[in-house]
């Protein structure tokens, strides 16, 4: 019997339809980045690539002429404007000079302290949110949302050395919430969540209840505020939740290595070499960008003059020199050194190191021991480094086991469920990630701070003519720099 061309229209569009989860994500996505390149203009050097492979990318990241960090780079506009309030004085902003490295100095003396005590800590603040959030015996919850009031508790202990009130961590949580959905572009920027911890912190200063010694060069308590706001509110607590959703998802989808991990809790080189893996396979950043203050001169004819913007990608370069880049193997750590293998989970010790590179390891330890010892995890979603779906994964106390087909049934549900979502959710990313990078555009808060302030923050109008900057600033280099959303 023919088909009529309505009946075979409408079956190729219920065929798209039904298989729009296995296709439309990944073209939203590629449409995401190009409406964005678009909005910002192609804009500096993508590492590695061209001239400089992987095996001289730690080499050009390490050069002490690839230091800007802000000033020159239009890229700056759309993070200062999801890091809002305070990029200005937010550590992983500001350029090199006496500003940085005394906010440098201050923020590793806040993560200082004795190995055994910080992981008490940590093991502390997870027993106390696992308690509180997992009551019976099988849980279905999103890692990253379970991780958020553990590290919004830990952090706070560090700053102000003591323990977190319920309303300190549900602002803490809100804030880390509204930046990191901003900036996976799954929500607008909300910044009254946001203004409610500065008030917070504001009111923790005028108090006398900050027990640190905080910068001389942040000379306001506004600006002090910004810095403990940006520094452990946001970026620590963001990125720790980050890392910790991708480690335990990882255990969730490899049963055979969550089996080793608990049956051997005190095994610390088996664990580290699935956290190697994790970060290798999942880096916590997408786009390291930097601006070069000098030439520089790689030899062999590579080179790039000052102000080139150079984008360091991390999940290309930690996907060469390895075996199978593509299967999660934590047993390759075995005969890898993490200091040799293009592996930066944490960055290059000579430019601008993640502070809590000492810190991270030992605390996410820490964590996964006390999950791992109440529950076994199962997860059937889709596993990449934006992890936009917060890591869905079903919880189940290790006195209380489920019936398999129970727990098999679930986990079916999950993956159709996720399949889903991400449809949805590519198209709310598409819409509001070009609402977001349209106002970044016009508010364009980086060029507009140097615009009125030197690299340390001082006023220009304050500063003698001599003093000032060039008021050409740094441009940036032709390129194809690509927008990786984290």
């Amino acid at each position: 019997m023919p088909v009529s061309p309505r009946g075979l229209a409408g079956a190729v569009a219920a065929a798209g339809a039904l298989s729009s989860p296995y296709w439309l994500p990944k073209a939203l996505i590629t449409l995401r980045g190009k409406v964005f390149e678009k909005v910002n203009g192609p804009e500096g050097v993508t590492v590695p690539g061209g001239p400089v492979g992987p095996e001289r990318f730690a080499e050009l990241y390490a050069h002490p002429a690839a230091d800007g960090r802000s000033k020159g780079a239009g890229l700056s506009d759309l993070f200062w404007y999801w890091l809002s309030p305070g990029p200005e004085v937010h550590q992983e902003h500001l350029e090199p000079g006496p500003r940085y490295e005394a906010v440098a100095r201050t923020t590793a003396a806040v993560l200082a302290g004795r190995s055994a005590d910080l992981s008490a800590a940590a093991a502390r603040c997870a027993a106390r949110v696992l308690d509180e959030r997992v009551t019976g015996g099988a849980a279905l919850l999103r890692l990253r949302d379970l991780m958020m009031p553990v590290w919004a508790e830990f952090f706070y202990e560090l700053v102000f050395r003591g323990p977190c009130p319920p309303h300190a961590r549900a602002l803490i949580v809100a804030n880390a919430e509204d930046v990191v959905d901003s900036l996976k572009n799954t929500r607008l920027r909300h910044m009254r969540r946001r203004e409610r911890l500065t008030a917070f912190l504001l009111g923790k200063l005028a108090a006398g209840e900050v027990p640190h010694a905080l910068p001389a060069e942040l000379a306001t308590p506004l600006e002090r505020a910004h810095y403990l706001q940006g520094t452990f509110f946001n970026t620590a607590v963001v990125q720790m939740s980050e890392a910790m959703a991708h480690l335990l998802l990882a255990l969730a989808q490899h049963q055979d290595v969550q089996r080793r991990v608990a049956a051997r809790p005190d095994d610390d080189r088996y664990l580290g070499n699935v956290m190697n893996e994790t970060l290798r396979m999942y880096p916590l950043f997408g786009i390291a960008h930097r601006i070069t203050s000098a030439d520089i001169d790689l030899g062999d004819g590579v080179g790039y003059p000052a102000g080139t913007v150079l984008c360091f990608d991390y999940p290309a370069y930690h996907a060469t020199g390895y075996d199978h880049p593509e299967v999660f193997d934590p047993d390759r750590w075995e005969l890898l050194s993490a200091k040799d293998a293009h592996h930066i989970p944490f960055g290059v010790a000579a430019n601008r190191p993640c502070p809590a590179w000492r810190l991270a390891p030992l605390v996410m330890r820490a964590v996964t021991r006390e999950v791992l010892r109440r529950f076994t995890l199962h997860s059937s979603v889709s596993h990449t480094r934006p992890i936009p779906h917060r890591a869905p994964c079903l919880l189940v106390a290790r006195d209380r086991p489920l019936p398999r087909r129970r727990t098999t049934a679930v986990l079916a549900g999950m993956r159709i469920r996720d399949r889903w979502e991400d449809v949805g959710r590519s198209l709310l990313q598409l819409v509001l990630g070009t609402v977001m990078v349209l106002h970044a555009r016009r508010l364009r808060p980086a060029r507009t701070w140097f615009a009125a302030h030197d690299t340390q923050g001082r006023p220009l109008d304050a500063l003698a003519p001599e003093a000032r900057p060039d008021p050409r600033g740094r441009g940036p280099a032709p390129g194809g720099c690509p927008y990786r959303g984290r």
